[in-house]
């Protein structure tokens, strides 16, 4: 999940501004499912969370949404190009609307799964999503990104829960078609011993993209009860206990690239150990396994000591970069609120809150109701771009927590 510094330059008809997929900034090192019976839900409407969620996306709709049902990139620089997981972002966090009980929101939504038709290689047996596109939908070519296209899928489910009939059919083959990407495209190969790469490039495997895969299979196995998925899943947990941990802080490192047996980044991202912290989820119940409980609790504990400031009360970016992004950060918050909704521990939840209550301090235009890009831990220097993926990271966050504070 990478910024637009990270480029993906498309070799399409039409010359796009560099692709950005759901990756981490290129940083210099100075700078589950929820249980039917998941917790009470006591403030819905009523909450603060509810109604910044609400504004976020009238920012959305009059900012960044498309007369093509698109999400631009963002308000200033890039405006006629649109990236495959900031508009699926937004397709993830107008699922958690509806899923609140706001069903206003299905339009957006579904409008937004027909315009992702543009994104998808109708030409290649395998399919697969590009990184970007034109606003209009021409112009998708290049590289393909396995984080984005897991991302979708998992997206893609979260639709499917909150919708019936056809749509909702629609919704189960589009996630089983990204996974079918995954598993069918060479993405996953014996190199460093299996795990997916980032993208069809092959330049490294990180830990973000294995999780994303890993949640994405869970949920597909849990749905259709075919066995593949499982087994898929299974494979990609095994790589990741087996080479991403780092047993020292527990958390789950960057990535490995290289040659031979490859170099291993021990940077820590929060929104990486995020995922993983939902993956175990995940694996928990489908699986029935209460081990990965216990490693998804351990899991949030050592984000609470490496990933969090305390100082700020936020979850930075990453241990390398002293700097707060909405999108990155309030991953961290969502992976908290899942583990509540296992464990009914309202420590999890403060944690939330207090991240995103430090997005609403130092990173919200007050009177636009947007979100900025990045600032530094202290708040200032603050990147004045409206990125569309930051927002939607906002309003799917918010509408979750409102549910409880």
């Amino acid at each position: 999940m990478r910024n637009n510094r990270s480029t993906k330059w498309l070799a399409a008809v039409m010359l796009l501004a560099a692709a950005t997929s759901c990756k981490k900034e290129n940083f210099q090192a100075n700078q589950p499912a929820e249980k039917p019976d998941a917790k009470l839900k006591v403030n819905g409407p009523s909450s603060a969370y509810w109604q910044k969620a609400q504004e976020t996306h009238n920012f959305v709709y009059g900012n960044i949404l498309t007369s093509y049902n698109s999400y631009r990139v963002n308000t200033t620089t890039t405006t006629n190009t649109a990236y495959e997981w900031y508009n699926v972002s937004q397709l993830y966090a107008d699922a958690a609307m509806i899923a609140a009980g706001d069903a206003a929101y299905a339009p957006y939504m579904n409008n937004t799964k027909a315009w992702m038709a543009n994104m998808w290689d109708n030409v290649s047996p395998t399919g697969g999503y590009y990184a970007a596109a034109n606003i209009n939908g021409t112009g998708a070519a290049g590289d393909k990104y396995a984080d984005d296209n897991a991302l979708s899928g998992v997206a893609y489910l979260d639709a499917y829960a909150v919708t019936t009939g056809t749509t909702q059919t629609g919704y189960l083959n589009s996630a089983k078609a990204c996974a079918n990407w995954l598993m069918f495209s060479g993405q996953w190969d014996s190199v460093y011993g299996g795990g997916f790469w980032w993208s069809t490039v092959k330049e490294s495997k990180p830990t973000q993209t294995n999780g994303l895969a890993l949640q994405l299979f869970l949920r597909l196995y849990q749905i259709t009860g075919q066995t593949f998925y499982r087994d898929w899943a299974v494979s990609i947990k095994n790589w990741l206990l087996a080479n991403m941990l780092d047993t020292a802080t527990g958390l789950y490192i960057w990535k490995i690239d290289g040659a031979g047996a490859g170099v291993k980044h021990y940077e820590k991202f929060t929104y990486d150990n995020a995922i993983m912290i939902e993956a175990f989820l995940l694996y928990a119940q489908i699986m029935n396994d209460n081990s990965f409980v216990t490693r998804a609790q351990n899991l949030g504990s050592s984000m609470n000591t490496t990933l969090w400031n305390s100082t700020y009360h936020v979850y930075i970016f990453n241990t390398a970069d002293g700097r707060i992004n909405p999108a990155w950060c309030v991953w961290g918050s969502q992976a908290m609120v899942k583990l509540y909704q296992r464990d009914g521990n309202t420590a999890w939840l403060d944690y939330a809150q207090q991240n995103i209550d430090y997005m609403n301090t130092y990173l919200r235009n007050n009177t636009n109701h947007g979100y900025y890009h990045f600032c530094n831990f202290n708040g200032s220097n603050v990147e004045t771009r409206f990125e569309g993926v930051d927002q939607a990271w906002m309003q799917r966050t918010q509408i979750m927590l409102s549910n409880y504070r």
